[in-house]
């Protein structure tokens, strides 16, 4: 598979984009399977209430609004993720107006069991991380967010968040900071 970042493959990311402006099934296949994890990703760690389910309807703008798209495959990706990330905030908008309901899951008591002890520890972990990404601020949370799990980079993370790439640059490292001081204090171990 070649990436929408590499231009030292037989098709480049602006002819993928130009072949799924023209339908092409392949160049939509490359497409999401390159961007598919890293938005779901973004939006998991964002918060959206059915990461895959939201993701879904971004990647359904995507294929309807490619048409109109005009630019490399950096602001392609950019592109991607503010739709993202504007999905995200309808969804928030969404959940606002209407409260949450709550099935409670029904357990399979013939399902098999795992260890326990995995479970655990990757429960900790997640745990652990989750809290220490709550305590930074949102616009830090957003640029780890969109750097890490969406693999952007800083232009592009500045695109999508409408700020300078000194901006995010400051963001990033304010936030890689407070990480840091977190695990030296010993208040997190990662």
């Amino acid at each position: 598979m070649t990436s929408l970042r590499s231009n030292t493959t037989q098709t480049s990311g602006i002819d993928r984009i130009e072949a799924a402006k023209n339908g092409v099934e392949s160049a939509w296949a490359e497409i999401y399977s390159e961007l598919a994890g890293p938005v779901v990703g973004y939006l998991r760690s964002r918060g959206a209430h059915d990461p895959e389910d939201l993701s879904s309807e971004v990647f359904y703008q995507v294929a309807r609004d490619i048409r109109r798209f005009h630019g490399d495959e950096s602001k392609f990706r950019s592109w991607v993720f503010v739709i993202a990330h504007r999905r995200l905030i309808d969804e928030r908008r969404s959940r606002g107006r209407r409260p949450d309901t709550v099935d409670e899951p029904v357990e399979d008591l013939d399902a098999p069991v795992g260890d326990v002890e995995d479970e655990v520890m990757q429960h900790v972990s997640t745990q652990q991380v989750w809290e220490v990404f709550r305590t930074l601020t949102v616009d830090q949370q957003h640029v780890l967010a969109l750097r890490i799990v969406a693999d952007l980079t800083l232009e592009e993370t500045a695109t999508v968040m409408g700020k300078r790439v000194g901006a995010v640059k400051a963001l990033q490292h304010r936030a890689l900071a407070s990480v840091k001081t977190m695990i030296e204090e010993g208040r997190v171990s990662l």
